[in-house]
C-alpha cells in the first residue's frame, strides 16, 4: 500500500509521534510500515539474527542499539534473514555494514550510519519491551510508518 508520512501526519498528526532526522535510508525500500517489535542491545547482534528468523509478515524490528556507531547491528546476511521471513523493515539506532549489498536489496531499513566492524557475540538484550530513541517511544505491538520523509509510530494502525 502507497502511503507518504506527510500525508499520514496530515490526518492524524494529534495521534503520533515524529522521531528526530537522525536516520539515513538504506535498501531499495523507501517506505514501509507495520507492528513494532523491539530489541534492546548494545554492540552485540546475536538476538538480531534470533529473532530475524521468526515470521516478521507485517512486523517492522526496532533495534535500540544505544546509538553506537562503533560496530554493525546488520549486515548484508541480516537482511537477507530478513527478507526471507517477510519483516516489513527494520529501524536500527546503531549501523549496519554491506551497505553496498543491502541497497541492491528489496528492504527498507533505516540506521544512524555504516560501520565495517562486526558486533560481538553474547547473546544479551532484551526482547519486546518499550523503547525510547530518536525522542520518540517504540513500543511493542504499536505502529511504524517510514518513508523518506522520517519516521512516525502510532497507537493503532494507520494503514
Amino acid at each position: 500500500m502507497t502511503f507518504t508520512t506527510s500525508d499520514l501526519w496530515d490526518v492524524h498528526g494529534d495521534a503520533l509521534a515524529c522521531a528526530e532526522p537522525v536516520f539515513n535510508s538504506y535498501g531499495m525500500v523507501q517506505s514501509f510500515h507495520g507492528q513494532i517489535v523491539t530489541l534492546k542491545l548494545f554492540e552485540d547482534n546475536s538476538l538480531v539474527r534470533e529473532l530475524l528468523k521468526t515470521n516478521g509478515q507485517g512486523k517492522v524490528l526496532c533495534v535500540d542499539g544505544g546509538g553506537s556507531t562503533r560496530c554493525a547491528l546488520v549486515g548484508d546476511l541480516l537482511a537477507q534473514l530478513a527478507l526471507d521471513n517477510q519483516w516489513s523493515g527494520l529501524i536500527i539506532y546503531g549501523s549496519i555494514r554491506d551497505s553496498a549489498q543491502i541497497g541492491r536489496m528489496p528492504i527498507g531499513i533505516k540506521a544512524l550510519n555504516t560501520c565495517p566492524v562486526k558486533s560481538i557475540k553474547r547473546n544479551e538484550g532484551q526482547i519486546n519491551i518499550p523503547l525510547n530513541f530518536a525522542g520518540v517511544n517504540f513500543t511493542p505491538g504499536q505502529y511504524v510508518h517510514s518513508d523518506a520523509d522520517g519516521i512516525i509510530v502510532s497507537e493503532q494502525p494507520l494503514l
